[in-house]
C-alpha cells in the first residue's frame, strides 16, 4: 500500500508533532486511550469504519524514528502496531514507513507498508479495506497538520512574550537611569519654585482685608440646581395590595390554570354566568315538555274524532 498527500507545514514543525505520542494520538480518528495511566499514549481502541461495518480494535502502536537511516529526500518514521477484535477473534498486524520531503510551500508525506489481518477485515469485499486506510490516512494527516499549525501558533506567542518582556525590561532600566540623574536638577527647581510662591502668597495676602470683595465671580457659592418639581416628594408603596388588585391577580391565576389544564376552573376561580344565560336556559327546558305534551294531545284528539265518524 503507498499513499502520498501533500501539507502545507514545514519538515521541522511535523517532526515536533510525531515526536510526541500524546499528540500522535490525538490525530489517529477513531483512537480511545486507555484509562491506565501506566500505559503507553499509543495504546487503547480504535473503530474502524470499513465496507459499511465498524470494527473495533483492541492493541498498542509504535512510533520509532528519525533515525541515522534517513533516507536522502527526508526523514523516515516506522509504525508498527498490533490489535485484536474486542468483539470476535480476528487480529490485525501493521507496518508502515513514514517519509517526510520538504518541497516548496510545505512537506510531502509518503505513506507505504503493508497491513494483514483476519476475521471480519478478511470478509470485506475486494478494495473495502484499502479505502478505508487510504481515509484513515488521510484524516489522520489533516489532525497532524492542525495540531503542528497549533504548536507553532503556540511557540510563536510564547517567543513574542519574551520578546516583550525584554523590551519592557531594557526601558524600565532607561527609565530609572533618567529619573536619577533628573533628581538634582528637580531638587533645585522645587527650592526655587517654593521660594516664588512664599513671596507671591505674601503679595496676596498684603492687599487682603474683611472688606475687600471676591476676586472672581466663579469663588462665590453656587447653591445646587433644584429642577425636579417633585424631588422632595417621598412616595410610599403599601406592604398589601389593594381589594381590587388581589382580585385581578386571582382572575389571572384562575385564566392561566385554565390555559394550561384545559379544563374550567372550579371554586373560587370558576366563572360566574350571567343572568340572561340563566333565563334563556330555564325557558328551554320547560318549552320542549310542554310541545311534546300537546303533540301528544293532538294526537288522541285526532283519533277520537276518527272514531265518531
Amino acid at each position: 500500500m503507498e499513499h502520498e498527500v501533500f501539507v502545507p507545514v514545514p519538515v521541522p514543525t511535523l517532526l515536533r508533532t510525531l515526536g510526541d505520542p500524546a499528540r500522535v494520538a490525538r490525530c489517529v480518528p477513531g483512537f480511545q486511550q486507555d484509562a491506565d495511566a501506566s500505559a503507553s499514549p499509543l495504546a487503547g481502541r480504535l473503530k474502524l469504519r470499513a465496507g459499511g461495518h465498524t470494527i473495533t480494535y483492541r492493541g498498542e502502536l509504535r512510533l520509532t524514528g528519525p533515525g541515522d537511516g534517513d533516507g536522502p529526500d527526508g526523514p523516515r518514521l516506522s509504525v508498527t502496531g498490533t490489535g485484536a477484535e474486542a468483539r470476535g477473534d480476528g487480529a490485525v498486524e501493521l507496518a508502515l514507513t513514514l517519509a517526510l520531503t520538504a518541497k516548496d510551500g510545505g512537506t510531502t508525506l509518503t505513506y507505504s507498508g503493508t497491513a494483514e489481518g483476519d476475521g471480519r477485515l478478511a470478509e470485506l469485499e475486494d478494495g473495502a479495506a484499502l479505502a478505508a486506510a487510504h481515509r484513515l490516512l488521510d484524516r489522520f494527516t489533516q489532525q497532524l497538520v492542525t495540531e503542528s499549525l497549533a504548536e507553532r501558533g503556540e511557540g510563536e506567542a510564547e517567543v513574542k512574550a519574551e520578546e516583550d518582556a525584554g523590551t519592557d525590561a531594557d526601558a524600565g532600566a532607561e527609565d530609572a537611569g533618567t529619573d536619577t540623574g533628573a533628581g538634582s536638577t528637580g531638587t533645585d527647581a522645587d527650592a526655587d519654585s517654593a521660594g516664588t510662591d512664599d513671596a507671591g502668597g505674601d503679595r496676596d495676602r498684603v492687599g487682603e482685608g474683611p472688606d475687600d470683595a471676591p476676586r472672581s465671580v466663579y469663588d462665590s457659592p453656587v447653591p445646587p440646581p433644584s429642577l425636579d418639581p417633585v424631588a422632595g416628594v417621598e412616595f410610599t408603596v403599601p406592604d398589601e395590595p389593594t381589594a381590587e388588585a388581589a382580585h385581578a391577580r386571582r382572575t389571572m391565576i384562575g385564566r392561566s390554570a385554565e390555559e394550561v389544564d384545559h379544563a374550567p376552573p372550579r371554586g373560587r376561580y370558576a366563572p360566574v354566568p350571567s343572568m340572561d344565560a340563566g333565563g334563556t336556559n330555564t325557558t328551554l327546558r320547560w318549552v320542549a315538555p310542554a310541545a311534546a305534551l300537546a303533540l301528544a294531545s293532538a294526537v288522541v284528539l285526532g283519533r277520537a274524532l276518527r272514531r265518531r265518524r
